[in-house]
């Protein structure tokens, strides 16, 4: 597992399906810098039980992530087709259809390594081989970028513990807050509350005593 919260998030291009039908190919981040904030989250497989319910309540929220100017971005190790179908399958069916936001395939699994939510590991077998031991799907990793393409909040959960959508939207609230004021958020903050002013002198001086 890596840390990118402070570092710029990697890039990447691969395909992906939006609007809900259509596939793209060279899909990237890299569009939205300088434009807008962006949450990436990644989710284990399609054609699961617990992911259908992290898509549609993601889409349940879509227009709060949009009027806040956010890009609301999923990626998982399944290949586009796979995606596209999926996203044709009613939800009474245990499909995603009506999932509107960008999902991206990677096929590769290089997104999900660079991002440090690849669960499982490999290695080459004396042969030469591409061996691998775990599933090579991703963790339920999620990425709070900036508009200049910085990590600012990362969350990772093991594959059985589903997201809470409404916890991605309060820290959505607290860097535009942070960007907008320049005050810091303290425990527990919502929109709509209170900020701190931010004071690092007391701090040093302690460090420098200490």
């Amino acid at each position: 597992m890596s840390v990118l919260v402070g570092k710029k998030a990697p890039s990447f291009s691969a395909a992906a399906v939006i609007n809900g039908n259509e596939i793209v190919e060279n899909f990237s981040l890299d569009q939205y810098i300088g434009k807008n904030h962006v949450v990436l989250f990644f989710y284990p497989k399609d054609f699961t039980f617990v992911c259908p319910s992290e898509l549609h309540a993601f889409q349940e929220k879509l227009a709060e992530f949009e009027a806040r100017g956010v890009k609301l971005i999923a990626c998982s190790t399944d290949t586009e087709e796979s995606h596209w179908s999926w996203l044709q399958m009613p939800k009474t069916k245990g499909g995603i259809e009506g999932v509107k936001y960008p999902i991206i395939a990677d096929t590769s699994k290089t997104i999900s390594e660079s991002y440090g939510v690849l669960a499982g590991e490999y290695d080459y077998d004396t042969e030469g081989r591409l061996v691998a031991n775990g599933p090579m799907i991703a963790y339920r990793g999620l990425f709070l970028i900036d508009k200049e393409g910085i990590v600012m909040h990362q969350l990772i959960n093991h594959l059985p513990l589903g997201r809470n959508v409404d916890e991605a939207l309060r820290m959505v609230d607290a860097l535009q807050f942070f960007e907008e004021n320049g005050e810091v958020c303290p425990a527990n903050w919502t929109k709509g509350s209170e900020g701190m002013t931010a004071s690092f002198e007391g701090v040093a001086e302690y460090l420098t005593n200490n």
